[in-house]
């Protein structure tokens, strides 16, 4: 597949022809757009664009894609599909998805895009089990190692793209003569279904929007007109393809008028900003779209400087950069990236912003930053479109003309065929220039939604327009004029959005609703039930909204350091569901939760007081707050230290001068997946290429990670001392905490739990030896006990302790107190979360394939049922390629995000087989004071039986009766982002009542 495009062309913009709708709308059906551009642009067609910039890119031409699309719906239809059936497509690349897209399009299937399961076993059961249900029972096209790690769902049925390939010998290159017969299509009318796309990428349980055959030939007839697009113009998508805008504006559109496609994963330019601009450059892009929250980051990247490129500098791989790589020598000289490759950004026409608000001075800074590399001044178009309009249906080719003193664009006039009004609550249009509901109608406009009559009832007035859920008014049509737009290019007046009725919040172009994060905040201790609201803002200079939270806490909650415990609980919980932290969390009384006379909360009424400033005092009090918590202020010093500093503050959204030199990045709030982030930006701001997690997690203030960055890699100092204790949470005055790995010897998985205890009481994570270069690891169960009893003491010298383990660590948390008390000391607490005291028979069991397996199963590799069949899988292989096959079933997002390869992992496995075989010459004896025992659900078996037969035998070893406590998930989720909010209220209140230290 893999081959040389040959020459890009000139760098001059061929001249723009009208299309006319008649030229899109010829065919009849979706699958004849893919028909008629194979056979009138055989030559055109899709290149894939790899992760790695030095990587071979891979090009598809449409009768290739044609070809491979035809064997495909061939093999669906095989497995037993009828014509009309849904097809999930699960699948990241878009070298897998566009093919599956048109396999399915070309048997009559309906092919429905999903974005990526969740992390969090639980919540991958559920999304599955409601995908089963919405979709009634359908077949997923997903890749082998999302099929082995998935759970099952009985009415879901995931088969590997790879392996319907193999069983129809799809090729893409060569592929057949352009004169072959082509086959069949399966007849559809024009108002059959054609698309399911999903209304949420990301939470809740997301409806499916019904898009038919007409609805999309429409749109692209509508668009093509509109954007002026012919088969010479050349198109780049980075957007990911669960989002409409990927499938329509940037594969279906381009196709439809035989344009070249540029495609790349949405990591290469999230990860590199400026690669979004280089790509243009390097292929000579003519239309792109992007959210406005990357014309944000571009204006911050490091600007392109004057000089010459750097040595070695070349384009693409397998891209020949042809007459216009020579061409662009003479444009904008010496207008060099930081990279030394030079800008050249005199073919873009347009750009189509969309997904999210475009705020106008973030456009406009983009446009002049860019102009001395030829972008061109009218270059951004403000779109507007949802799901349920085929995407772009609005748009602006007046940005920023029109848009003088605005804080957000116009959005333009809708495209011909497509009506725009604004309605008041009663249904009656209103006056231009009022603001009301934003309703839309035409042929691009979906008929519903799937399996939901009742939603799609709401979403539609009696007299058939569809309701957007947003706000907005109608300018430029004069006094008195009803607020009416009709798609042509004769119209005046302009879309204005200002605000939103519908309850979500949208985070760098994707939805989350308000409902489903007040769910989770309403569930964690402190939190006054049914006085929760999540709503958006947009701080000014902002590119996209950010979250607010307010809540009213409940008394014990409500001032000093359990105030602080639980903001710190709330921000903990948003970004460990959904990635990003909230701009405000706010303590409120209950009279400031303003509701309608049915008891709703008028989340856009708070947010027109958060942005009035009446929330101004309630802000600068948690501000004030956290600082107590901090301790004092001390500045940066040196180079890495302020730039560590300004590190920390992006990614906790502070300011860089409120970020002291002796905060902890888990103080400030940092996560497992913050840890990730962190050194993502070092080694883009300080070219450390590989930090290694431990120095996160060993030295976490800017003072002490800029030491050790300073100091060199280990190779340059000599290896560090080991030191088994790792301080997750420091603050707090109670009794510390220590937490004994599970039997992978790592402790991440202890990070977000440590959050919790912030400003309540230390807590502190052991690590098994071994895991640095030079550390040996231990020879015996006792020497493992025994040097973290002396850690420990060195640490606090004197009881009381609080002692915990997880899984293997509960046997050795046990030994740890027992050892304490021989020693003279208190111990007040001794904690096992799910495990029973004689673990030599499941030691016995774990070989080092079941290790590794199992391995992969704790950091999320597998899944549970695969970790069950993998074993004997694994052991039929030869020896030297059992973890390579492990990793190859991994989802690349996955190891990208551990930083894990094969050495890495075999490494890793190693030493937890190590630990196995400690654990095999363990047996318990003696007695500790006692024991609260914490049960999930078990590997196997029932709880029932778990708790009764393996779990009570820890009596055996007590002298005073046992806590057995009950929390939810399983025994490898109960600490996961599902479960993690609840298990830490249930660990503290544990604790408190053991140790006597209530809260204060």
């Amino acid at each position: 597949m893999n081959r040389s495009e040959g020459s890009v062309g000139s760098t001059e913009v061929p001249p723009r022809a009208v299309v006319t709708p008649d030229a899109v709308m010829e065919p009849e059906s979706v699958a004849q757009l893919l028909r008629k551009a194979a056979r009138s642009h055989p030559d055109a067609g899709m290149r894939y664009l790899p992760d790695d910039p030095m990587g071979e890119s891979a090009f598809q031409s449409y009768p290739f894609l044609l070809a491979a699309a035809e064997r495909l719906a061939a093999g669906l239809a095989r497995r037993g599909l009828a014509p009309g059936d849904p097809v999930g497509l699960l699948l990241d690349r878009p070298r897998d998805v566009i093919p599956a897209f048109w396999g399915c399009v070309l048997g009559g299937f309906v092919p429905c895009p999903l974005p990526p399961l969740p992390d969090d076993a639980d919540r991958t059961r559920e999304h599955l089990a409601h995908l089963g249900e919405l979709l009634d029972g359908p077949l997923l096209l997903t890749t082998e190692p999302v099929a082995g790690a998935a759970p099952r769902d009985a009415r879901v049925r995931m088969v590997p793209i790879g392996q319907l390939h193999a069983e129809t010998e799809t090729e893409t290159e060569p592929g057949p003569a352009r004169d072959a017969a082509p086959a069949a299509v399966t007849p559809v009318a024009p108002d059959g279904l054609a698309l399911l796309v999903l209304t949420s990428g990301s939470t809740g349980r997301p409806k499916a929007v019904r898009l038919t055959h007409a609805n999309l030939l429409a749109s692209m007839a509508a668009k093509a007109e509109r954007q002026r697009l012919t088969g010479a113009d050349r198109t780049l998508n980075w957007i990911a393809f669960d989002h409409v805008a990927a499938l329509l504006e940037a594969h279906l559109l381009p196709l439809a008028v035989g344009a070249e496609q540029f495609h790349v994963s949405s990591a290469r330019v999230l990860g590199d900003p400026m690669e979004f601009l280089r790509l243009i450059s390097r292929h000579r892009v003519t239309m792109t779209f992007t959210p406005n929250f990357l014309l944000g980051l571009l204006n911050a990247a490091d600007a392109p400087a004057a000089g010459a490129p750097a040595a070695g500098v070349v384009g693409e791989p397998g891209v020949s950069q042809g007459a216009a790589g020579q061409a662009r020598g003479g444009a904008e000289a010496g207008a060099y990236d930081p990279r030394g490759e030079r800008l050249d950004l005199r073919s873009l026409r347009h750009i189509v912003s969309g997904g999210e608000a475009n705020v106008r001075a973030t456009g406009e800074a983009f446009l002049a930053r860019y102009a001395p590399y030829g972008l061109r001044g009218d270059a951004l178009w403000p779109a507007f479109g949802m799901t349920e309009t085929c995407a772009g249906s609005v748009y602006s080719r007046g940005f920023p003309r029109v848009d003088a003193g605005r804080e957000f664009a116009s959005l333009g006039q809708p495209v011909r065929g497509l009506r725009v009004r604004v309605a008041d609550a009663r249904g009656r249009v209103c006056p231009a220039g009022e603001v009301g509901e934003l309703q839309l109608r035409g042929p691009m406009i979906t008929d519903g939604y799937h399996h939901d009559p009742a939603a799609t009832a709401r979403a539609h007035t009696p007299d058939g327009w569809f309701r957007s859920g947003d706000l907005g008014r109608i300018d430029g049509l004069g006094d008195g004029a009803p607020s009416l737009l009709v798609g042509d290019e004769a119209g005046t007046g302009h879309l204005v959005l200002v605000g939103r009725a519908k309850d979500s919040v949208i985070v760098n172009g994707v939805n989350y609703f308000s409902p489903d994060i007040e769910a989770a905040i309403e569930r964690l201790d402190g939190v006054a039930p049914g006085h929760v609201a999540a709503f958006p803002t947009r701080q000014p200079g902002h590119d996209t909204e950010q979250l607010v939270v307010a809540l009213r806490p409940e008394p014990a909650a409500a001032s000093g350091a359990a105030l602080h415990r639980l903001l710190t609980t709330v921000r903990a919980t948003v970004v460990a569901h959904w990635g990003f932290r909230p701009a405000h969390v706010l303590p409120l009384p209950a009279s400031a939760f303003p509701r309608t006379s049915l008891g709703k909360t008028l989340r856009q009424r708070m947010r027109e007081r958060l942005e009035a400033g009446a929330y101004d005092a309630v802000i600068a009090e948690v501000a004030a707050e956290s600082e107590r918590h901090l301790g004092g202020h001390v500045a940066p010093e040196g180079a890495t230290e302020r730039a560590l500093a300004d590190i920390y503050a992006e990614l906790f959204e502070r300011e860089p001068a409120r970020v002291s030199a002796t905060a902890s990045f888990f103080d400030l709030g940092g996560t497992s997946l913050d840890i990730l982030r962190l050194r993502r930006l070092v080694a883009t701001r300080l070219a450390v290429a590989d930090l290694p997690v431990i120095t996160v997690l060993t030295a976490p203030t800017v003072r002490r990670l800029a030491a050790r960055l300073d100091a060199g890699p280990p190779a340059a100092t000599g290896p560090a001392a080991y030191d088994p204790v790792v301080p997750l949470q420091t603050g707090g005055d109670k009794t510390p905490l220590f937490c004994v790995h599970p039997g992978v010897g790592e402790v991440l998985v202890f990070v977000n739990l440590a959050r919790y205890f912030a400003g309540d009481r230390p807590f502190f994570a052991l690590r098994a030896r071994g895991f640095n270069a030079g550390e040996r690891p231990f020879d015996s169960f006792a020497e493992m006990v025994e040097t973290y009893v002396r850690a420990i003491r060195a640490r606090q010298p004197r009881g009381p302790y609080a002692i915990a383990g997880y899984s293997y660590g509960g046997a050795v948390a046990f030994e740890i107190a027992k050892r304490l008390e021989a020693l003279g000391e208190r111990v007040g607490f001794v904690g096992s979360l799910n495990l029973p005291p004689h673990i030599k028979y499941r030691m016995d069991e774990l070989d080092f394939v079941e290790t590794a397996t199992n391995l992969a199963l704790f950091l999320d590799l597998v899944d549970r049922r695969r970790a069950l069949e993998l074993p004997a899988e694994l052991r039929a292989l030869p020896a030297d390629d059992r973890l390579a096959r492990l990793l190859d079933l991994a989802p690349p997002r996955r190891l990208r995000d551990l930083d894990l390869d094969l050495p890495k992992f075999t490494a890793w496995a190693r030493l937890a087989s190590g630990l196995t075989a400690l654990g095999r010459e363990y047996r318990p004896s003696g007695t500790v004071r006692s024991m609260t025992v914490f049960y999930a659900e078990p590997l196997r078996g029932t709880k029932e039986d778990w708790l009764a037969r393996e779990l009570r035998r820890w009596d055996e070893h007590t002298r005073s009766q046992n806590r057995y406590v009950e929390v939810p998930g399983e025994h490898y989720t109960m600490l996961g982002p599902r479960h993690v909010a609840t298990f830490q209220a249930i660990l503290r209140r544990e604790l408190d009542r053991a140790l006597g230290e209530g809260s204060p």
